[in-house]
């Protein structure tokens, strides 16, 4: 054991936030931290694991879509910008409102009722309308999910393709988010029932509308009536300015400067929003893009009369910084607008497991409890090296049970402030390198990867004996562990390298309150279809939510400490997470939930700890933060 504890760290993959990294395939572009940031060892020299904290996202759909998707989608807008662009309007539907659908998952009653059951205020409910048609349809369930998850926070969510929208449903919710990812004309016919541009132009309740077709809106209602009610004039508003998206790489948002890092060639622009001046209603600019380059400014995001405009959708090429915490807090102003501000802080102590050194654990818990902070620490029960990776090729296995100083260890850091918090069973999958070494906190558990000739972390699915069954028999094993070493029992979950699947996650979500991490989210879901296991999106949260799996994930939104870069994604340091934790002040009630191996020296999670309390933060413990 004294060889196990005493060898480097091996940094891991970050887990990717945007919906991009999960749209096309399995390249896990990076925005994460756990499951794409390094949580387990360093890789000897050559600094491998999924990075940290840059842009992107591990997503079933890749660069090469989310190219075509952009591309087709600036082509419309040209021959809208030409007049060239004809819409067939979608068909006529019935003018009585359907039955109110489900709320969020309709593939399975049992999350359904477990949302109803933990919603937020009384009464409160969000209704999520999605594209599904054209050669990208797929994207609009993915970002309904990204949707539908955040409103999640606020009570009871239903998500339903727009194209099934009924007269009048926008009147049985608190609010109404549209998100318009496919840009209807030409080939591709508009989805969009005549009813729902009516319905969201004459109801007094909140609609936010994201992305495309508000022009289509316009051009139904009447572009003068849309004009004297909102003060502009979509059909006049388009993506690019004299040709081109330029760089717009910034957006501003209660006083914060958020990032906009999109990949060349990837960005399909922000709408630039034609106001119509004197004579007209004002538009309050809720958020400002920045370009780069030129130093102009836009709006990208309005607000007149019950509409919330988006110029695009935030869900690709996330990080921890990024504009989508604009959208995170935007949803308060329909949702819940008489939110005040907080700001409350959380760090937990990862990856510990049998192997590690309890001398460095009691350090820890020291420098916490002197600080007064309440923490988490997420555990592995098993350690195993099957192939004796670090150990001259000798298999070792150490059980909680058989590590006694370890497990004192954590007795003492729970009488000192933390909570115990369950890190899978082994955190790594069989006796194969999955990606790096097949030892306990270098690897995957739930989920298959490996590194590419480029030196990125693939997302490569489930594994092939993924099931209910299965990973229910690795809860099951984790938690007599636990017993067997006299610990209690842990009621939250950090998912290993923040990747399983949907089945995995409706295990966890029936073993324990609530999962504490970055989640994946598969097409299918919302459909009530077949779970598509190769399409999917990351998300992480700046507050609690109730997700479309039906259960309760709390916060890790600012990453980690990594002081060195590995697979593409640069070093973390702890100024780099305190800008994190300073860009998220913007959302009026979040967190600041970060992360920190404890094999590091205290002085880095000191400073980091040091530098977010000086932005006004208060550090709460993990059964805190669903309040």
């Amino acid at each position: 054991m004294k060889s196990v504890r005493g060898r480097a760290p091996l940094s891991r993959v970050p887990l990717v936030l945007a919906v991009v990294g999960a749209l096309l395939g399995g390249i896990a572009f990076s925005a994460g931290a756990e499951a794409a940031t390094g949580r387990g060892r360093r890789p000897p020299a050559a600094s491998r694991g999924l990075g940290a904290a840059d842009p992107g996202a591990p997503s079933a759909v890749g660069p090469e879509d989310l190219t075509a998707w952009n591309a087709a989608g600036l082509a419309n807008d040209r021959e809208r910008h030409a007049h060239r662009l004809a819409v067939t309007p979608a068909p006529a539907r019935p003018t009585v409102a359907a039955p109110k659908a489900a709320a969020r998952n309709t593939n399975a009653a049992d999350a359904a009722d477990a949302a109803d059951a933990a919603a937020g205020p009384a009464g409160t409910s969000a209704l999520v309308l999605y594209d599904t048609t054209g050669p990208y349809g797929y994207l609009g369930e993915l970002y309904a999910m990204a949707v539908a998850n955040l409103a999640g926070h606020f009570g009871t969510v239903t998500a339903q393709p727009v194209s099934a929208y009924t007269a009048s449903t926008v009147e049985q919710y608190t609010a109404t988010f549209y998100i318009g990812s496919t840009y209807y004309g030409g080939a591709v016919p508009d989805a969009v029932p005549a009813a729902f541009y009516q319905d969201a132009m004459t109801t007094a309740k909140p609609v936010t509308w994201i992305g495309d077709n508000v022009w289509n809106m316009a051009n139904a209602v009447g572009i003068e009536n849309f004009k004297k009610k909102y003060g502009w004039d979509p059909t006049n508003s388009y993506f690019e300015t004299n040709g081109s998206v330029g760089n717009i790489n910034q957006v501003t948002y209660r006083n914060q400067s958020l990032t906009r890092k999109i990949p060349a060639g990837q960005d399909g622009g922000v709408l630039h929003p034609a106001l119509s001046g004197a004579g007209y209603p004002q538009v309050t600019q809720l958020a400002r893009a920045v370009d780069g380059t030129t130093g102009a400014t836009s709006p990208w995001a309005i607000r007149s009369a019950n509409l919330t405009y988006v110029g695009e959708i935030p869900f690709s090429y996330v990080s921890e910084s990024d504009r989508v915490i604009a959208f995170e807090d935007l949803l308060f102003d329909s949702l819940a607008p008489a939110t005040t501000d907080r700001h409350r802080a959380f760090v937990r102590l990862e990856d510990i497991s049998p192997a590690s050194d309890p001398t460095q654990l009691r350090t820890m818990a020291d420098y916490l409890a002197s600080q007064h902070i309440p923490y988490g620490i997420n555990v592995i029960p098993v350690y195993t090296d099957p192939k004796g990776a670090y150990d001259n090729g000798i298999p070792q296995t150490i059980t909680l049970a058989q590590a006694p100083d370890v497990a004192a260890a954590l007795q003492y850091m729970l009488q000192h402030g933390a909570v115990l918090m369950n890190h899978g069973y082994t955190h790594q999958y069989s006796n194969v390198d999955n990606p790096y070494t097949g030892v306990t906190g270098d690897d995957f558990e739930f989920f298959r990867a490996h590194i590419d000739a480029a030196d990125n972390v693939v997302y490569d699915g489930p594994p092939g004996e993924d099931s209910t069954a299965w990973a229910q028999s690795r809860v099951t094993s984790a938690l007599a562990a636990f017993a067997a070493a006299g610990l209690p029992r842990p009621t939250l979950w950090t998912t290993p390298h923040y990747a399983a699947s949907a089945a995995d996650y409706q295990v966890f979500g029936r073993n324990y309150t609530a999962r504490l991490e970055r989640s994946l989210y598969f097409a299918g879901t919302l459909s009530g279809g077949p779970v598509n296991a190769s399409r999917y999106i990351g998300q992480f949260f700046p507050y609690w939510v109730k997700d479309v799996y039906g259960t309760t994930v709390l916060p890790e939104d600012i990453g980690n400490y990594e002081p060195l870069p590995y697979n593409n994604h640069p070093a973390r340091l702890p100024a780099d997470l305190i800008a994190s934790a300073k860009a998220n002040l913007a959302v009026r009630d979040g967190v600041a939930s970060f992360f920190y191996h404890p094999y590091y020296d205290v002085a880095p999670l000191q400073q980091t700890i040091d530098g977010i309390r000086a932005l006004g933060y208060t550090f709460v413990g993990p059964t805190d933060l669903a309040n």
